[in-house]
């Protein structure tokens, strides 16, 4: 899976003079917490940085909610958005991997990344976003079962299991492996008739099954 799957674009945005008081206005409006700040051009949308709602609050005075519904005059100052943006800016392409974007998120303590293609703004992927795509990848849908075992680190896991499947009738519908505690694991779901006599072979291969949920709908 890639970001221009799990991307926003249907993109919110706001000018580098915008005044905070009609940033925080839109994303009050909108329900969001963070605006991009782009130059509009006649190739496109051209990102200069990005807002949050955090930055807004650090540029008002400490006694003022600037997204509280009757703002008082005092928030409405000369201050712009390009004024408290951030111009560093963390950017994927449509085509990186989702699981990159998330790790570009995860080392830069970040929630946000924009989406950008030939310098341009196409894109915005936040870390619901990533929760979304993984869910996607690892949630149940209809009967079967999952299990999680550790596996040698250059077994071939589709190789040794697909011949039991295939015999026993059982449809394996996804298999993923992962690095955890210096261990690699299997992520395997299956559906099908003979689920436990399934399960009970990959017990008797000497795998180390750590876990094992059956799901009924």
């Amino acid at each position: 899976m890639i970001v221009s799957m799990w991307m926003t674009r249907e993109l919110i945005t706001i000018a580098p003079r915008t005044p905070l008081s009609e940033a925080a206005a839109i994303m009050n409006r909108r329900h969001i917490r963070r605006l991009p700040v782009v130059e509009y051009r006649d190739s496109g949308l051209f990102p200069l940085g990005i807002i949050t709602s955090t930055d807004i609050l650090h540029a008002c005075p400490a006694d003022i909610n600037p997204f509280a519904v009757n703002t008082p005059p005092i928030v409405r100052l000369s201050v712009t958005a390009q004024e408290i943006m951030s111009r560093s800016l963390r950017t994927a392409a449509p085509e990186t991997p989702i699981e990159d974007a998330a790790r570009i998120l995860r080392d830069g303590k970040i929630s946000t990344l924009l989406v950008v293609q030939k310098n341009h703004l196409v894109g915005l992927l936040t870390e619901s976003d990533i929760f979304r795509a993984f869910v996607g990848i690892l949630e149940s849908t209809g009967a079967g079962a999952r299990l999680t075992f550790a596996v040698p680190e250059k077994e071939d896991i589709f190789g040794l299991l697909a011949p039991v499947a295939l015999s026993l009738g059982v449809r394996i519908t996804s298999l993923m492996t992962v690095k955890h505690d210096d261990r690699r694991l299997c992520v395997l779901r299956i559906s099908g008739p003979k689920l436990d006599d399934f399960i009970d072979r990959v017990w008797k291969s000497g795998y180390n099954v750590l876990n094992v949920i059956k799901y009924t709908t």
